[in-house]
Parts: structure tokens; C-alpha cells; sequence
């Protein structure tokens, strides 16, 4: 018989049970399938058709993103008054009933994105209006005109970020976004805006605006002084102006890129500008045509009609280019544009610029000189133009003393400006890729009159060569540098004698690309670049693997598009089977009979074959997967092995019959001569 419970003991025990209970509770799967994280509750793609009344009173962020949710009634959410971040985004939500929010005073974050509230806007309108903490709005996706926006937002003076992305505004004007003083952050991408009519007057603190993806024509008369950042970008701008003031624009950063620039914008006198992208437009300067006629003092006019008023506006192209202040730019991109040249000191007016691009345009010549103070100048991009002249005017400074990317590939260059690299002291990268060039061989040869001489730039570790037309490397034209990654690529003469050339580069090379360089030879010696780790074999002609690369310790091998027939069977045992990683090997025409290098590379650990789905054996005529081979083929290639170990047996018995019947003819001819001479040197008197 127990002894009874004292009241201590029964007061832990019902505390224990409690707490048990709690635990339970807490750990125990959320209605719905829902998933719960601290005060979180995750209940995306349930199939839910209206909010769930048995979750955690506590909740303070709830999910409820890809469900099939319509209507937000009034009773949806009186059980989470904590609720601070609701999202219904991918719903089929088409009201939002006036009392939904009633009892979600706290709520700061709304997402609403791709839903229907353009069916029944005005009622949903009137429950946003009792948000007074509302911070962030999302209402993307849901096919609301300018007029329906404007009824949306009427009341929500306390958001600071709403988006309406993906609708079908067509034009905004001042009383779309009337009453939003906090608004920080505007999203109008992917309408169809054509016009825009004073609609960001009222957002005084407005700092990042986005209008990307429409059909803006112009802007024109820009004037958003306390504007961070403004992303026009894909619309079809064929002018930007800023008006003529002198206050400071706080602009950091425009993206004018996918349009139909014609010019280069006219910006602001005064700002804070670093960041400017013109990526893809019809911009082309002319200030001076080909011919030599100067178009300096062309002027152009605008007619602005502002209600009743109308402004005619003369600019001077070249004069506002000049004026505006570009010195705190960092990083510029004119790429995929129509410039053929820049004009007079259009570089010196950005002594901060880091970053230049100008790949994809019809530049024929650039020159650099010391007056363009690009002394900050880290990346220069002047790929895919038609340059047969980079000039260089040398005084007593350096050029591009910071340049670390130099990017010329896919021009007509066929050498560089003598000295060049003496004064770009800090380059790491250089692309010469697809340019007729040469490089020019060690000093006391006879050195071609144009070439490109990169020896001694220590701090070169990326060349690009791919595609130059190199014939018969030789001399030593990597003398003095420290080459990790070298390209030389699609060079089919490259390779004709050995790789002595590469001598100066055996303890730094890390990464080499042979692609495309007609190398055939399986005596090509790479056993001397022990520090190389990636190499690239493909796009060759090797009917077997270079047996120097045996000792090399690879973490990358590409032998795609060769001749080969099959890899040795020790592979995966020399050191570099051991050190290999990756390896990739489709496109050679293997022999579906001899693919035992092809079951122990599968065997090896830590080895990837990335392409190992496209590798294939042939057979007869037939194109094979080596990991899969049917029935009737594995027992044709034991027949064919035994029907070649049969014929090699045929073939070695008569020799061997042959060789046999010749030493007994032989020795049956000199058995006297041998005996007697034996019985000479060797022979012992024998007692009887």
C-alpha cells in the first residue's frame, strides 16, 4: 500500500504535469499542417480556403502565401491581435472586407501580391484605411488601374514602401499617390505608364523610385532633389534633362539602361551621383562628325506644356555635358551603345571613377593620357569594338596607375603601345582574346615589329589569348611574370613545338586552357607545370591521353571532343587519378568493348564526371550510354574478347612452332662443335 501524497509533493507533481502539458503544446503540429517557428506560423500551400481559427493566439508573423484564399472577412483575424506581418500572396483574393483589420491595429507589413482585388477595390480600400501602423504595402499583381491605386493608398499616410508592380497603371499624375508624406520607397515596374504628371510632388522624403519596364517616351525637367536612387531602365527614352537649378540633387545612383537614349543625359549641376548605367541605348556623341564638321554649337528645343503655360527650353548639348557634375562618379557603363568616340575631355570630369565600360560600341581609336586623371580608374572595358589603336600619351605620370582589369578583346588591335604595362602598375587581368596579336619573345631575338610585351608585369596573374592567331610560341614571353590563369584558346598554331615557352610560368600556373589548338601528339610533355590544377584538353584531336599527365596532380580535367577510344586502365591509380576531382569526358568515341577505365574512375572517391550523362561508347554503328550496355552487346564484347585472345593465339603459334624448328636445326648442325668445345674449357679426366 502507497503512502499518501503530501501537499508539497502534490503541488510539484500537478506543477511537473503542468509543465509537461506546455511542452507538449509547444512542440505538437500546428493545425492546418501549418509549421511554427517561435511566433512565426508558416502555412504556405495548405489548400486553405480562409485563415485558420485554432493557431497560436501569440502569433506575430503569419504566411499564408499560395492557397486559395478569397475573401479576408471581418472575423479572420480577431483572434491574432499581435499580428504584425501578414502576407497572402498567390491567393484568389478578391475583398478584403471593411472590419478585416478591426482588431490588427499592430499590423506594419502587408503583402497582397497576385491576388483580385480589382474586383471589389473600394471595400478592400476601406479596410487598409484602418491600418494606422501600416509600414509596407505590396499590392503587385493585381491588375489595378491608376484610378483604383489612387483609391487604394488615399488613406495610409504611415507607409514608407509600396509597390504596384505588374498592373495596368497607364498614366500618373498628382492625385495618385496624394497624402503618402512618409513614402520612401515607390515600385511602379512593369505597367504600362506613358505619362507621368507631377505624381511625385507630395513625396517629400521619396528616396528610391523605380519605374523600370514601361513605356516612358522622355523625362523631362527632372526634379526630384532628395532622390537616392531612380531606376528608369527597359522603358523608351530617347531624352533625359534635369531642370536647371542649382540645388543638390542627393541622386547616388541612375539607371537609364534598355532604352533609346539618343544622348548621353544632361544631369544635374550639383549632386552626389556614383553610379550611372546607360547599358543598351541608340547613344552616340557628335560632337564632331567623321568628316571633321563640328557640331559644338548645336542647339536643341523643347516645348513644354505644363496646363495652360508653355516653356520652350534651348540646350546646348555639348555645354550641358560640360556643366554637369560628374566628379563623384564611380562607376559608368556606356555599353551595347553607338559611340564611336568620346568627346574632348569628356574622362576628366570623373576623377573618381573606378569603373568604365565601354565594350560594344564602334570605337575605332581610344587615347589615354595623363590629363584624364583616371588615377582611381580599377576596371577598363573596351571589348567587341573595332579598335586598331590604343594610344598612349606618356609624360611624367603614370596613365592608369590603379588598373586592374584591362578588357580589350574582340577588337582589331595587333599590338599595344610600347611601355604600356610600366605605368599600370597594379594590373592583375588582361584580355586580349580575338585581336590579331603577338607576343613579343625574349630580349636578343629578333622581335616582331608589332606585338604586345608583357615580361616583367610581376603583377599579372590572368592573360586571355584565345582566338589571337599565335603561331609556333617560342622565346620566353612570359620572362618575369607570375601567370596563374593562362587562355589559349581556339590558337591551332599555337602548339606546333614543345611547351618550353611555358618555362617561366612551371611554379605559378595554376589554370590552363589548350581548347581548340589542334593538339594531337600524346608526346607533348606536361610533366615539367607541377603546379597546374585545372587543365582544358578539349576540342582537340588526342587518340590517347598524354602520358606525362600521369604524374601531374589535377583537380579539373576536360578531354571533351577528342579522338579518344579509351583512357588507360590505370587512370584512377597514378597520382592523377588520385588528386582528380572533376573530369569531363562526352563527346570522344569510346569503345563500348574496353571500358574498364570507365568502371574504376566510377569507382574512385571524391571524382565528379559532371557530363557523365552525355558520355557515350559506340558499337558497331550504334551510340551507347557505358552505363547501361544491354545483354547482346556485353556478350558480343566477351565474344569479340575471346575471338582476339584466339587470334592472338593462332598468330603466335606458328612463330613460336617456327622458332622452336630453327634452334634443334641449329643445334642438330653445331652439337659436334659445341661438345667438343665444352669438353676444351670444361672437360675432367674421369677415373675408371
Amino acid at each position: 500500500m502507497e503512502a499518501p501524497l503530501s501537499g508539497l509533493s502534490l503541488l510539484l507533481l500537478l506543477l511537473a504535469v503542468g509543465w509537461e502539458s506546455r511542452m507538449d503544446a509547444a512542440w505538437a503540429p500546428s493545425p492546418g499542417g501549418c509549421e511554427l517557428v517561435q511566433s512565426i506560423m508558416d502555412c504556405t500551400g495548405r489548400w486553405l480556403s480562409s485563415i485558420p481559427a485554432n493557431l497560436r493566439g501569440d502569433t506575430e508573423e503569419l504566411f499564408l502565401d499560395d492557397n486559395t484564399i478569397q475573401v479576408l472577412g471581418n472575423a479572420s483575424l480577431l483572434l491574432y491581435p499581435q499580428l504584425w506581418h501578414l502576407s497572402l500572396t498567390r491567393n484568389r483574393l478578391e475583398l478584403i472586407e471593411p472590419g478585416a483589420f478591426l482588431s490588427s491595429q499592430g499590423l506594419e507589413v502587408l503583402s497582397l501580391t497576385d491576388n483580385l482585388l480589382f474586383t471589389n477595390y473600394s471595400l478592400t480600400a476601406a479596410a487598409l484605411s484602418a491600418l494606422p501602423a501600416l509600414r509596407v504595402l505590396d499590392l503587385a499583381g493585381n491588375q489595378l488601374r491608376e484610378d483604383m491605386v489612387s483609391v487604394l493608398v488615399s488613406n495610409l499616410s504611415s507607409l514608407e514602401s509600396l509597390s504596384v508592380a505588374r498592373n495596368i497603371i497607364m498614366r500618373l499624375d498628382s492625385s495618385t499617390f496624394t497624402n503618402l508624406t512618409e513614402l520612401l520607397e515607390l515600385n511602379l515596374e512593369k505597367n504600362y505608364i506613358f505619362e507621368i504628371d507631377n505624381a511625385f510632388e507630395g513625396l517629400q522624403r521619396l528616396q528610391r523610385l523605380n519605374i523600370a519596364y514601361n513605356y516612358l517616351p522622355c523625362l523631362i525637367g527632372f526634379d526630384l532633389t532628395q532622390l537616392r536612387v531612380l531606376n528608369v531602365s527597359n522603358n523608351v527614352i530617347e531624352w533625359f534633362l534635369t531642370l536647371e537649378i542649382d540645388d543638390l540633387f542627393e541622386l547616388e545612383v541612375l539607371d537609364l539602361s534598355h532604352n533609346r537614349l539618343l544622348f548621353f543625359p544632361v544631369l544635374p549641376q550639383r549632386s552626389k551621383l556614383h553610379s550611372l548605367l546607360l547599358q543598351d541605348n541608340r547613344m552616340s556623341f557628335y560632337q564632331r562628325l567623321p568628316n571633321g564638321t563640328s557640331l559644338a554649337n548645336v542647339t536643341v528645343q523643347f516645348l513644354i506644356i505644363d496646363g495652360n503655360s508653355t516653356n520652350i527650353t534651348t540646350v546646348r548639348l555639348w555645354d550641358e555635358l560640360c556643366h554637369s557634375n560628374l566628379s563623384s562618379l564611380r562607376l559608368l557603363d556606356m555599353s551595347q551603345n553607338e559611340v564611336w568616340g568620346l568627346p574632348d575631355d569628356f574622362l576628366a570630369q570623373m576623377p573618381s571613377l573606378t569603373h568604365l565600360k565601354l565594350n560594344q560600341n564602334c570605337l575605332e581609336a581610344f587615347h589615354l593620357s595623363e590629363e584624364d586623371h583616371l588615377a582611381m580608374l580599377t576596371e577598363l572595358d573596351l571589348s567587341q569594338n573595332q579598335l586598331v589603336e590604343l594610344g598612349v600619351k606618356v609624360g611624367t605620370g603614370d596613365i592608369l596607375p590603379s588598373l586592374q582589369l584591362f578588357n580589350l578583346s574582340t577588337n582589331r588591335l595587333q599590338a599595344l603601345p610600347p611601355g604600356i604595362f610600366a605605368h599600370t602598375r597594379k594590373i592583375t587581368t588582361l584580355d586580349l582574346s580575338r585581336n590579331r596579336v603577338d607576343l613579343c619573345p625574349q630580349p636578343g631575338e629578333a622581335e616582331s615589329l608589332a606585338c604586345v610585351d608583357i615580361r616583367g608585369v610581376e603583377t599579372l596573374i590572368h592573360l586571355s589569348l584565345a582566338g589571337c592567331g599565335l603561331q609556333s610560341m617560342g622565346g620566353r614571353p612570359f620572362q618575369g611574370t607570375s601567370l596563374i590563369h593562362l587562355d589559349l584558346s581556339d590558337n591551332r598554331q599555337a602548339l606546333s613545338g614543345d611547351l618550353g615557352w611555358l618555362q617561366d610560368l612551371v611554379l605559378t600556373l595554376q589554370v590552363l586552357s589548350l581548347r581548340n589548338t589542334s593538339l594531337s601528339s600524346t608526346a607533348v610533355d606536361f610533366s615539367a607545370l607541377s603546379s597546374l590544377v585545372h587543365l582544358d584538353l578539349s576540342g582537340n584531336s588526342l587518340s590517347a591521353l598524354p602520358t606525362s599527365l600521369g604524374t601531374l596532380r589535377l583537380r579539373s580535367l576536360d578531354l571533351r571532343d577528342n579522338c579518344l577510344a579509351a583512357l588507360p586502365l590505370d587512370v584512377a591509380q597514378v597520382p592523377l587519378g588520385r588528386s582528380l576531382r572533376e573530369i569531363y569526358l562526352s563527346r570522344n568515341p569510346y569503345n563500348c568493348c574496353t571500358l574498364g577505365w570507365w568502371d574504376a574512375l566510377q569507382q574512385a572517391q571524391g571524382l565528379r564526371v559532371p557530363d557523365g550523362r552525355e558520355v557515350t561508347c559506340s558499337h558497331g554503328s550504334r551510340a551507347l550510354s557505358p552505363t547501361a550496355l544491354p545483354e547482346p552487346v556485353l556478350r558480343s564484347c566477351r565474344r569479340h574478347t575471346a575471338d582476339l585472345a584466339l587470334l592472338y593465339l593462332v598468330l603466335a603459334l606458328p612463330t613460336c612452332l617456327t622458332l622452336l624448328v630453327a634452334f634443334v636445326v641449329v643445334f642438330l648442325m653445331l652439337k659436334e662443335k659445341l661438345l667438343k668445345m665444352l669438353k676444351t674449357r670444361c672437360g675432367v679426366a674421369s677415373p675408371y
